[in-house]
């Protein structure tokens, strides 16, 4: 167990960086060590891309990382929106954002892992102030067929930071298929006591910088190949670094929710997980339009779609009576401000305000249906195929409206 007796990261005494502090100083940092800033593209992928939408800041890099000649060079640094669905079960606890801004930098080719750990380990505690007591690593550890990552293991015994070795854990890949490799990540200590345990063994150890060794390839049939290039990727998640840099005690506690969470529960007193909820999903959802999807029942839309009646069931649990058309101008352009989105807050009202509409119309129709003498039992696939198909009802809010 470490002994350190100040759990909380400090960046000096009466200094407290902002969320664009932090993004200027990281770009600073990387630019003077020969990087070029590149723009971060929208939450939507370029052509070809498998995903709905960019989930990490390598989306737009694909070619570059497997070797066609990047305009700028071969160190990158860039900030990038992000949106991923497969954390929407966990937004609500302490550390996940339906969208957020990722930090990100690339040696395409150029430096190794133990360069890139070193750099972002400067950052952290030169930079950005965090006690080096707080922080631990984790490295890949080997498996049948790739050894353990003894350069990044090394680096971080030079520092005398605590390491961890783990193997799912440390393996990065982008799907099934594609550039994968070993990664060594830097965990932040949240709690009240001094760190304990390992970043696998508690989770106040919070994930804040992924550094990937993207080495490989892997086929179809499994087989990993070498990439043309040995590519280095980083991401370092901005509201998870500024909250705790804020002296936060969640993601929501930094300077991006401050206005949310002064402004929504004067609005509509909610508990904390359904307040956090709806901030989340409200805040992903301008994003979302803001980068030109519309709801749908299909794709990104349906995705803008979910966000928007999962939040609205929430926010009408006790309360039916409450409406979007209520929300303060503020917050809609504080969002479209952070996230560098040119459109108008009143355009972003109005898809809100038309799904809000669509979705009671939905809900007192699928009342009516649910009340049939057939539906009054037990369902089988059968109806909630029927329910789908034939009234627009998905098995989701079926079940949801069965609770009612």
């Amino acid at each position: 167990m470490n002994t350190r007796t100040s759990p909380r990261p400090t960046t000096g005494p009466g200094t407290r960086l902002s969320t664009e502090d932090i993004v200027r100083r990281f770009v600073e940092y990387f630019e003077e060590r020969g990087h070029r800033r590149i723009t971060g593209s929208t939450l939507l992928p370029p052509p070809g891309d498998p995903v709905l939408f960019t989930t990490s800041g390598m989306h737009p890099l694909t070619p570059y990382l497997e070797g066609r000649p990047h305009p700028l060079g071969r160190r990158l640094v860039n900030v990038q929106r992000c949106l991923r669905t497969t954390d929407l079960e966990e937004v609500g606890d302490s550390t996940h954002l339906t969208v957020f801004r990722m930090l990100g930098t690339w040696s395409l080719g150029d430096y190794e892992g133990p360069q890139s750990l070193d750099w972002g380990y400067g950052l952290l505690t030169d930079g950005f102030g965090i006690d080096p007591g707080l922080l631990h690593a984790t490295v890949f550890g080997g498996d049948e067929r790739i050894g353990p990552d003894t350069a990044s293991l090394e680096l971080w015994q030079e520092h005398g930071l605590p390491v961890e070795l783990t193997v799912d854990d440390n393996w990065w890949s982008n799907g099934p298929t594609g550039p994968c490799g070993p990664d060594s990540e830097i965990f932040l200590w949240t709690g009240d006591t001094p760190p304990e345990s390992t970043p696998t063994g508690d989770d106040r150890w919070v994930e804040v910088w992924n550094h990937v060794m993207m080495r490989h390839r892997r086929l179809d049939d499994g087989s990993l190949v070498p990439l043309p290039q040995r590519n280095i990727d980083t991401g370092l998640g901005l509201e998870r670094l500024a909250s705790s840099l804020q002296g936060g005690r969640s993601v929501y506690d930094g300077d991006f929710f401050a206005p949310w969470l002064r402004l929504v529960p004067g609005l509509w007193p909610l508990d904390e997980p359904s307040l956090r909820l709806v901030c989340d999903h409200l805040r992903s959802a301008m994003v979302v339009i803001g980068d030109g999807v519309r709801p749908a029942n299909t794709g990104r839309g349906y995705v803008l779609r979910r966000l928007v009646r999962r939040l609205l069931t929430v926010l009408w649990r006790d309360d039916s009576s409450r409406e979007l058309v209520d929300l303060p101008g503020e917050l809609m352009r504080h969002t479209l401000v952070h996230f560098r989105q040119d459109m108008d807050p009143d355009d972003v009202r109005r898809v809100l305000l038309d799904e809000e509409r669509r979705f009671r119309q939905l809900l007192e129709r699928g009342r009516q249906v649910l009340a049939r003498p057939r539906f009054r039992g037990p369902l089988d696939e059968e109806d909630f195929h029927y329910l789908h198909d034939t009234h627009g009802l998905p098995r989701d809010l079926v079940l949801s409206l069965r609770q009612e």
